[in-house]
C-alpha cells in the first residue's frame, strides 16, 4: 500500500461522562510508515496504550480521523474491524498471554486457526516463524519450559506468523532484564525492516529508545514532540 501505515489527525479519546470524564487523547495528531519502528513514551496514564488500541481498532476515538493499512476506520463496522486485526495486525504484549497447556508451536499457530487456515498447514508455518526468533527447537515444548526472554520470542513469533504489515507492541520489555529486552527489541526492529512493516512500540524503557527511528513524547493526551534518531 502506499502512504502511512497509520495515520491519525485531531484524534480525541475521552473515559466517562461529566465530572468524572478523563480526557485520555487531546486532538493527537500522528503517522508511521511502512519499515518504520516508533516508539511512544511519556509518564503512566498520559494516553499511549488508549493511543495504539485506537490504532490498532481495539477501541473507537471519539473526534478525529483514523486510517490504518489503507482503511478508515470510523467507517469500518465491528466484524470488518476485526477481519483488519486478524489479518493485517500482530500484538506483542507484556505479559506473553500464551497458552499454557499449548506447545510452542500451537501457540504461535493461533493467529493461523483463527483466520481458519488448516490445522497441518497453520502448524507448518508456525515452525517456520519460529526459525528467526531462535526456537525452532523448542517447538514442542510447552511454555512453562523457558524462560521469561524465550517465552517473550514465542509471543513474537505470534504476531509475525500471518505477515502482518503492522505490529503493535505493549510494554514488550517490562518483563525482561536489560539484556533479554534488548535482545527482544532488536530482533522485533528487524524483522520490520525485513519485512518492510511497520513496528509501534508503547513503552517506558529508556535504554530502548536507541533501537527506534523515532520517538514520539507524549503527555496528558498529547504528542508533544517526535525525536528522530540517527546513527540506530
Amino acid at each position: 500500500m502506499s502512504g502511512p501505515m497509520v495515520q491519525c489527525q485531531g484524534l480525541t479519546k475521552t473515559y466517562g461522562t461529566g465530572e468524572t470524564a478523563v480526557q485520555a487523547l487531546r486532538g493527537v495528531d500522528f503517522q508511521a510508515d511502512a519499515g518504520e519502528v516508533v516508539m511512544l513514551v511519556g509518564p503512566s496514564g498520559c494516553g499511549k496504550t488508549t493511543l495504539i488500541s485506537v490504532l490498532a481498532g481495539v477501541m473507537d476515538g471519539d473526534g478525529g480521523s483514523v486510517r490504518v493499512l489503507g482503511h478508515e476506520l470510523t467507517k469500518l463496522s465491528g466484524a470488518e474491524k476485526t477481519r483488519l486485526r486478524r489479518h493485517g495486525i500482530g500484538f506483542v504484549f507484556q505479559s506473553f498471554n500464551l497458552v499454557p497447556t499449548l506447545s510452542v508451536m500451537e501457540n504461535v499457530a493461533v493467529p493461523l486457526l483463527i483466520q481458519g487456515e488448516k490445522r497441518s498447514r497453520a502448524l507448518e508455518l508456525a515452525r517456520a516463524a519460529l526459525e528467526p526468533v531462535g526456537l525452532a527447537d523448542k517447538a514442542k515444548v510447552l511454555p512453562g519450559q523457558l524462560s521469561g526472554g524465550q517465552q517473550q520470542r514465542v509471543a513474537i513469533a505470534r504476531a509475525i506468523v500471518h505477515a502482518p504489515p503492522l505490529i503493535v507492541c505493549d510494554e514488550p520489555t517490562s518483563a525482561l532484564d536489560h539484556r533479554t529486552g534488548e535482545q527482544v527489541v532488536g530482533l522485533l526492529r528487524d524483522l520490520a525492516r525485513s519485512r518492510d512493516c511497520c513496528l509501534l512500540v508503547v513503552t517506558h524503557d529508556s535504554r530502548i529508545f536507541p533501537f527506534a527511528d523515532r520517538v514520539a513524547e507524549m503527555d496528558d493526551g498529547r504528542v508533544l514532540a517526535i525525536r528522530q534518531n540517527t546513527g540506530n
